[in-house]
């Protein structure tokens, strides 16, 4: 294994993991070919909440019809309770009146000898079984009786004290509670208690009086109603939810149809339309869809027999050049040759002749590269190298010009780093990639790293220079491109020495990164599977260099050679 990177954990950009590439294949091919929620795993269901217009709307709609049905039935279950319990209350009111009135009477008609029995008999005939239940309990004071009466149906403990309070201290009200009736044989009921004082003339004794209502049929309503509202609420949100989902359905299928259309069109496939229905909005929207994709193709068409048109002229133009290239070299030779013959201002212009001529060489050389790049017939020549050697011979290449720069070189390849590469591409590459870092480094120090795991190998240029802006970071690859082209600068250079680092690259299956910022330099990271059978999913490499200050969220790093990057802490690009 390479070596151990010393970078801070915030500074590191993580490669993308299994679980989180396989996961966005998933969501993908959901994406393209979506199935029905029931069909889906549940770990996909997130991400089907963040890219489905139609399951959020429906999700919402259930969601807010669920809330505005509770607020309803609530406010009409409390309407429908107080109505029935307060009718009920009236009724038991009334019959409590008639009955303490009826009490009243015969008592103070009766022998006061007999009062005690009469009491018992009393309180067995004003009971209603099934109707409401009587319990009769003297007050203190009294001088006859201290007994508790009542119809033996009910627990005399079902009356509740603070009831009992409020009728011992005033006789002359009727007061009145929901209690929960306790019966004898261990039942129980809700119901309505109503008391008041029953006072006997002829002994001065007083008496509370209760009568204990059961409120079971009221409850049984209730519950009936309650059945009834929540049944009709859940219809009513399964209905909400239907009908949202054909309403979002009809919709997002056309925007759907829209979105895999243009998918294909962006893949290549021009000839793709939509289908055109009715003469709706959205049937407008796909004719109007159909014509901008008509128009497209014929733009993109149109500009591939363009681009077609100029790489062949430049191949052409490359390759006619050579020939006359060849008969104006082999004459500045012979005159470079013989320059010391010459007198001063001729002896310098055959060296600017001699200079032009070879970087007129070089452009032609990298233009001849670049169309074989266009035409597809770059081909590898694949042997099993160190890179460290590569690296090595490239910085010999550069040492008269380090030395002219006082650029000191840091190396951090403490072991044998070897791939299966095209050495004389990786060369170019490496080239490119250090001559750039020289160029630009204004005299500070350069680094250059290596580093390789069980599939990738890598090798990270980092210079402190000028650097470059954001928006010149995805510019930096383009053909013909320069950061600052008045700068002089000392290595010449035709402006396509990285888009042809670039295709070599990507020849290889590998990648090309891109870091920079203003005066933090830059850092460059190539990538490559260490055998040509495997395929790239990491790099053994950090994406930024570990002395970087600024964060990554500034898109200042351009993955180039892939089309996908998670970025830790960041964003993808």
């Amino acid at each position: 294994m390479g070596p151990e990177q010393t970078v801070p954990p915030e500074q590191v950009v993580a490669e993308p993991r299994g679980t989180e590439v396989e996961l966005t294949t998933a969501a993908a091919e959901w994406h393209a070919y979506p199935q029905p929620l029931w069909r889906t795993h549940p770990k996909y269901w997130p991400d089907i909440w963040r890219r489905s217009i139609q399951a959020r709307i429906v999700t919402g709609t259930l969601l807010m019809s669920t809330v505005v049905l509770l607020l309803v039935g609530w406010v009409m279950m409390s309407q429908v309770t107080d109505g029935v319990l307060e009718a009920r209350r009236a009724s038991a009111q009334a019959e409590a009146v008639a009955q303490l009135s009826s009490l009243t009477s015969t008592l103070n008609s009766a022998d006061p000898t007999t009062i005690n029995q009469r009491l018992s008999e009393l309180v067995l005939g004003a009971n209603r079984p099934g109707l409401y239940d009587v319990v009769l309990s003297p007050i203190s004071g009294n001088s006859s009786s201290n007994v508790i009466r009542y119809t033996g149906l009910v627990d005399s403990e079902s009356v509740p004290q603070v009831l009992e309070s409020s009728v011992n201290s005033n006789d002359s009200k009727l007061w009145d509670t929901y209690t929960v009736i306790k019966y004898n044989d261990n039942t129980s009921a809700p119901g309505l208690v109503i008391g008041s004082q029953l006072r006997v003339t002829s002994t001065q004794d007083r008496y509370a009086v209760y009568f204990l209502f059961p409120l079971t049929a009221q409850q049984e309503t209730l519950d009936v109603v309650q059945r009834a509202l929540v049944t009709a609420g859940l219809l009513l949100v399964v209905l909400l939810g239907a009908v949202a989902w054909l309403v979002t359905r009809q919709v997002v299928t056309p925007v759907r149809m829209a979105r895999r259309i243009a998918e294909r069109l962006a893949a290549g496939k021009l000839e793709e339309r939509m289908q055109v229905r009715g003469t709706d909005d959205l049937a407008r929207l796909a004719v109007s869809f159909n014509k901008m994709a008509s128009n497209l193709q014929r733009q993109i068409r149109r500009l591939e027999d363009l681009s077609r048109l100029q790489r062949r002229f430049v191949s052409d133009v490359s390759h006619e050049l050579r020939t006359p290239l060849t008969t104006v070299r082999m004459a500045a030779d012979l005159l470079h040759e013989s320059r010391d013959e010459f007198d001063p201002l001729t002896r310098r212009s055959i060296e600017l002749l001699q200079n032009e001529l070879n970087r007129f060489e070089e452009l032609l050389a990298d233009l001849l590269e670049i169309s074989r790049f266009d035409a597809g017939a770059a081909a590898l020549d694949l042997e099993d190298v160190d890179l460290r050697d590569i690296v090595n011979r490239v910085l010999e290449n550069y040492e008269t010009l380090l030395e002219r720069k006082g650029c000191e070189v840091q190396l951090d390849m403490p072991e044998p780093c070897r791939a299966q590469v095209d050495a004389r591409r990786i060369e170019r590459i490496l080239r490119n990639l250090i001559g750039n870092a020289i160029e630009h480094s204004e005299g500070l120090p350069l680094r250059i790293s290596t580093a390789f795991d069980n599939d990738a190998a890598a090798v990270a240029v980092r210079d402190h220079g000028i650097g470059f802006r954001t928006d010149e970071a995805e510019m930096v690859f383009s053909r013909f491109w320069r950061a600052d082209p008045a700068r002089a600068r000392t290595t010449g250079g035709t402006g396509l020495g990285l888009s042809i680092a670039l295709e070599d690259a990507r020849l290889h299956g590998g990648r090309l990164d891109a870091w920079g910022a203003p005066g933090e330099g830059a850092y460059f990271r190539l990538t490559i599977p260490r055998r040509p059978d495997v395929a790239l999913a990491g790099s053994p490499l950090p994406a930024r260099p570990a002395d970087a200050v600024r964060v990554i969220t500034d898109k200042s790093l351009v993955d180039v050679g892939a089309p996908y990057q998670k970025l830790t802490g960041g964003e993808e690009l």
